[in-house]
């Protein structure tokens, strides 16, 4: 006890009414936001009504997805041939394993991101305006309304102002920037391999129409690849089996090609190359996004907490009840 008294008589009675000073005073404090209370409440309403008008301004977005799994039929017969024939085929330089390191989904996935296969899927399609200029949709007629400072629909023309570099019409650039960030996405289970694509507009039925298209574009972009590869590799074949006079060789060689035709037959008469569809796309009846209500719920909120902290601010900057 004497220790304590000691130590407080060691701090000068300075010390004790700063401290009392520096100590927040709830009931000071509330009063101020009392006495505040019309600014917070204005800016609160001024918020929330512009929480609202927000809200209600944003176009219904709407997604499409299918569901769908890997077809690693090819990956499996080649991997069978290259450990049967592997090491007699690699004495004549043949590599059998040529693209086999990458799995053939992946490979897959990251063509379907790319910028070349957008470029012919935008080109083959002519899907511009729907992905740049869209506005509206209207669920009655299914019709699009396109924004009238950016695209005329009547005349088809780009009309919007922007600062070169940039073009009125859009750019295969710009428009793959939009159309990866914002309207597709692609989800792969680790758990079970299957993958899911997706597109979000505010046409569920543009959705999935998009959807559609894209399962379909791919697996003829990677059958068209591998069929390409196929024929390649039996030119090859071919032109080393006339070189060879080695009998053993020849067998390889004749085995090889035999297999390699039977690759281009699957690949010719499967129209679900990479990707079996599990669960189509279908017109989506409930949007994804905005949700309005949130977006009130925070508007409000954050008008609030700024009523407040302009109320403290003011109080405080002006010296509290002393200014």
């Amino acid at each position: 006890m004497t220790q304590q008294v000691q130590q407080h008589q060691a701090y000068p009675p300075a010390y004790f009414e700063q401290a009392a000073e520096d100590e927040i005073d709830l009931r000071e404090l509330f009063a101020v936001i009392w006495r505040g209370k019309w600014l917070i409440i204005a800016c609160t309403a001024v918020f929330a009504i512009g929480a609202v008008i927000f809200a209600i301004n944003q176009p219904n977005i709407y997604r499409a997805n299918a569901l769908l799994a890997a077809s690693n039929q090819e990956s499996n017969k080649l991997s069978g041939m290259a450990s049967q024939f592997g090491g007699l085929a690699s004495l004549a330089g043949i590599n059998l394993n040529a693209g086999g390191g990458t799995d053939q989904t992946t490979l897959a996935i990251e063509v379907l991101q790319s910028r070349q296969f957008f470029k012919e899927f935008l080109d083959k399609y002519q899907m511009k305006a729907d992905l740049m200029a869209a506005k509206e949709w209207n669920p009655i007629t299914g019709e699009l309304s396109y924004d009238l400072q950016t695209y005329d629909a009547q005349a088809k023309q780009w009309v919007r102002e922007v600062k070169a570099p940039k073009q009125p019409e859009p750019s295969m650039q710009e428009s793959h920037e939009v159309f990866t960030k914002e309207v597709l996405s692609v989800a792969t289970d680790k758990e079970t391999g299957l993958v899911t694509i997706a597109a979000e507009h505010i046409s569920p039925m543009v959705a999935q129409q998009w959807v559609n298209w894209l399962v379909k574009d791919i697996n003829q972009v990677m059958q068209q690849r591998s069929q390409q590869e196929t024929l390649a590799n039996i030119n090859y074949l071919k032109e080393q089996l006339e070189k060879t006079s080695v009998a053993q060789m020849q067998t390889v060689f004749y085995q090889l090609i035999e297999e390699q035709t039977k690759t281009l037959m699957l690949a010719e008469a499967n129209d679900d190359f990479v990707f079996k569809i599990i669960d189509p796309a279908v017109v989506a009846e409930q949007k994804v996004k905005p949700k309005r209500a949130l977006i009130c719920v925070l508007g409000t909120l954050l008008g609030g907490m700024l009523g407040v902290m302009v109320v403290l601010v003011r109080h405080f900057a002006k010296g509290g009840d002393n200014a």
